[in-house]
This record gives structure tokens, sequence and C-alpha cells, in this order.
């Protein structure tokens, strides 16, 4: 077994990018940025109203003021604003020049149909002045970053209507075991129905990646051999879970070692998810995880997660965020770093779920995060502070 940072560097490390594409904007969400986005224009590309009023001279704010023109947004001013002069203007709308003031529409009183004054003593300038928000030349999105849904109105702001990001690698998942069926089936008395591969299946759903599913492999060698090349011609990545122990019927590491690949490590010091496999042929790369459900699961968060998001361009590292414990948590075995599922309460203290082991997938259910307990601890004291990866 290695620890579980040395299990995290050495996925970091073996990551490589499978190539750039060039895609619309409005389908980038998710994606990596191969590429710095620079502004092509100064924002606001005008000095602009900042609010409904009327634009005038700061030091003609206590006379009556002439109205010589409507400024509408989208409209040009055709008219220089001059002593006692003042342009009726619409937010978003080009200051005219000569004003350096727009007062509120609210602080004002009509003299007659072409006269207003100002009814209060001083006025803000109210403009939003050209260039202020955003300078031409400057970077807004650098390479690297992560699209989310606050970032595709600065590509449009900008004309990136065609952006370079990272490839995406396919994914496989495939099941092992006799003793799965798939969730139609009822089972009999020697049989569970498989969860590991759906669960998988939606996390790699919440990365929007690509995912194919090839369904259950038996347990032998020959079957669990199709499967792997299979998967290699069709996928980057492929996921397997299952088989992947010391049992009479573990025979991943075995066709791996045959079909080339190099297995990086065999057991990480995790509880759960002891037994994960990684292991790289060429620009392929698999993962083995342990069949039980919740081993699955966070190892696909700790691990797979990250191996996903190096290849796409991005160092990906799972947050963890500090709490109080609510109560004392003991345990016998301090061998390895264990992940333990809880909820977070209203006043930020988190509980314990009662959990009862990797195969109990419905604990994760109720759970907000994972606390972390390191390895060689066997006590947390209610009050202490707990690092949590929320889920």
């Amino acid at each position: 077994m290695i620890p579980y940072e040395e299990a995290y560097d050495l996925i970091i490390n073996s990551t490589c990018r499978l190539g750039l594409e060039t895609i619309d904007f409005q389908e980038s969400l998710h994606r990596i940025l191969a590429e710095d986005i620079i502004s092509d224009l100064e924002m606001p590309p005008f000095n602009k109203a900042a609010m409904d009023g009327y634009a005038c001279r700061k030091e003609d704010l206590q006379n009556t003021l002439e109205v010589i023109e409507i400024i509408p947004a989208g409209y040009s001013p055709k008219k220089e604003v001059g002593e006692n002069q003042c342009a009726k203007i619409m937010t978003g709308a080009p200051v005219p020049v000569g004003a350096d003031t727009v007062i509120m529409i609210e602080y004002t009183k009509n003299i007659d149909d072409n006269h207003i004054r100002f009814t209060r003593s001083d006025s803000k300038s109210n403009i939003c002045l050209v260039g202020e928000d955003v300078k031409k030349g400057e970077v807004l999105l650098k390479k690297g970053t992560s699209i989310k849904a606050k970032h595709i109105p600065v590509l449009a702001m900008v004309g990136a209507v065609l952006v370079s990001v990272y490839k995406q690698p396919k994914v496989t998942v495939v099941s092992t075991g006799n003793e799965l069926v798939e969730p139609h089936i009822k089972p009999n008395s020697s049989q569970i129905r498989n969860s590991n591969a759906y669960q998988m299946i939606a996390q790699l759903a919440e990365m929007k990646l690509p995912v194919q599913y090839l369904g259950i492999a038996k347990d032998t060698k020959e079957d669990t051999e199709v499967m792997l090349h299979k998967a290699m011609k069709e996928s980057d990545t492929i996921i397997m879970s299952g088989a992947v122990s010391m049992g009479d019927y573990d025979f991943v590491p075995e066709v791996l070692k045959e079909s080339g690949f190099k297995i990086h490590f065999h057991g990480v010091a995790t509880k759960p998810g002891k037994k994960t496999i990684f292991a790289t042929k060429d620009s392929k790369w698999f993962v083995g995880v342990p069949g039980n459900p919740v081993s699955a699961f966070v190892q696909f968060e700790l691990l797979i997660k990250p191996l996903l998001m190096g290849i796409m361009g991005k160092k990906y590292k799972p947050k963890f965020y500090p709490f109080v414990l609510q109560e004392s948590f003991h345990r016998k075995h301090t061998e390895r770093k264990s992940f333990e599922p809880i909820i977070i309460n209203p006043d930020n203290t988190v509980r314990l779920i009662e959990y009862h082991g990797s195969a109990h997938i419905n604990a994760l259910s109720y759970a907000d995060g994972l606390m972390v307990v390191e390895k060689g601890v066997s006590e947390i004291k209610v009050g202490e502070k707990v690092d949590v990866r929320l889920i």
C-alpha cells in the first residue's frame, strides 16, 4: 500500500493532454480553456449613464436647465451639452460631450416642457467611464480555466464565440462479478444489483464527460480480458469496479500486465478503497476500484476525478474544509487514512452518520461530506476541528 498523497501524485504525473479542439462558446460549459481570453475592446466602450436621468455639467446643478436632446440606449448623441443645458438620458446610453454628471430623474422637477431643475444640493457623477471595467488587451480568462456559467457572458462580451479547449477523454465503465445483475432484474439469493456502474456514470455526468458502459464482466480471466481490450479500442480511460483484490477470481492485475499496462500502484492506504489499482499504457489510463459501492464512490472523488481533470488540462485536487466535530469519534484500526460520512448541522458542526462499512451505500445518500481521519489517529474528541470533503 502507498499513502493517498503518493497515489494522487502518481495519478497527476501520469496525465497528458489529448490535443485541442475549437468549439462554440455556448457548448463550452465545464470544458478547460486551452488559451487566454483577451478583450478586443474597452468596457464600457464609451462613457455611459449608470441610470435614467439628465446629463449636464456639475457646475450648473443649481440652475434651471434646458433639455436639448433625448438620448435612449443605443443612440449616439447629436448635440454637445453647454452652459445650463442638459440631455434626458436613459440607463446605458452614451453620455454627450460636455456633460460630466447624470442627475437621477427622481431628483428633478419639470419647469415646463423644455426645462427642469435639480431638487438636491449635490449629485454623484453616475457615469460609468470608458474602460473602467475592462481594458483592451486585458486577459479576462486564463488558460486552464474550467468554464462555468459565470464565464459564458465574459466570452460573449469579447466576441469569443469560438474557443479553444482541451479534448475530453472518452471514458468506459465496466463492472465485474458473477454475483451482479442489472438494476431492472430482481436478484436471487446469491446475487446483488449492480449499483457501482450507475453511480460512476452519474459522477461522470456531473463532470459533463462522454461515457459508455460495457456491462458486467464475469469473474473469468477471458471475460475480463475481452472487456478490457474492447474498452481500450473505444476509449482513453477505463474505470473498472471489482476483481482488483487478491482472491481466486480477481483477474484484473494479471490481465493488465499481460496486456502491456504498467501498474503504478495496487493498494492505497485509505479506507474505503484499499485495493484501488492504477495503470497506464501509452495514452490509455486504467483505474480499478473495489466492488463495494462506497469504495468506488470515494475513490472516484479522490483519485479518478483528478485524473480526468488532468487529462483535460487542469490540475485538480479535492478541497477539504474545516468543521467542528459535534461528537467524539473512535476507531480501533489506524493504519489507513479513512473517510467517514457526516452530516453538516445548521451551526456548522458535523456529526457522524450510522455507517456499517464500504457496502453501506445508502449512508452516502444522507451525507453532506466525508470527514478525514488521518493515519495513526484513533480518537477525535468533541469540539475538535476536522477536515471535510463535501460531496
